[in-house]
């Protein structure tokens, strides 16, 4: 159970917030608890939302890349409130189910690009603590990527630092969209329709 009751809807006074949270409902179908939590505190809500456009949303690097790194952070970290959004949104920006099934074998599996796994690796690794990325895990990342997608991509990584510690502090509950594009993602995966 959630340490603190999102917010409903009517229940949020802040008109900017309120325009924004319509974009969420847009694109994922539902408002994140998450959000409606933060809600509470205008500022750091719309402070998070602008870092969040800016980080997934804005630059070069690819969407779906930046989605797989978010669940790729949240995997590592353990949040499974992150995990299912990470798993739906990389979803909507059409990454398979079968390569988000098989993203914890994104070493060994073919359906990932270098690039990607270049990418990949640093999630894994920078999200653990201790942090263990090192100097050859930026090499060879550095040869798929110019230093602003670089940024990008670590900047990926700390706002699922954020939303990780965030998540998991509130015992955020996990809406029903994101949970059922799990559980269809892993069932199918189970039953070896991903093979």
């Amino acid at each position: 159970m959630a340490h603190l009751k999102p917010l409903e809807y009517c229940d949020i006074e802040d008109q900017d917030v309120r325009q924004s949270i319509e974009k969420y409902e847009e694109l994922r179908g539902f408002v994140p608890n998450s959000i409606r939590t933060m809600a509470r505190r205008p500022e750091i809500v719309k402070a998070f939302m602008a870092l969040n456009q800016a980080v997934l949303y804005d630059g070069t690097v690819p969407e779906a890349t930046k989605m797989l790194v978010s669940l790729a952070t949240s995997l590592s970290s353990g949040c499974l409130y992150c995990q299912s959004h990470m798993t739906n949104l990389s979803s909507i920006y059409n990454v398979s189910d079968e390569k988000i099934a098989d993203l914890l074998n994104y070493q060994e599996s073919e359906k990932f690009s270098a690039a990607e796994k270049a990418a990949l690796t640093i999630a894994f690794k920078a999200a653990g603590v201790p942090n263990e990325v090192e100097e050859a895990d930026f090499t060879i990342l550095k040869q798929h990527y110019d230093d602003g997608q670089i940024v990008e991509i670590v900047a990926t990584i700390g706002l699922f630092g954020y939303l990780n510690r965030w998540n998991d502090t509130m015992a955020t509950q996990i809406e029903m969209v994101p949970s059922n594009t799990t559980k269809r993602i892993l069932t199918d995966w189970q039953e070896g329709k991903h093979a």
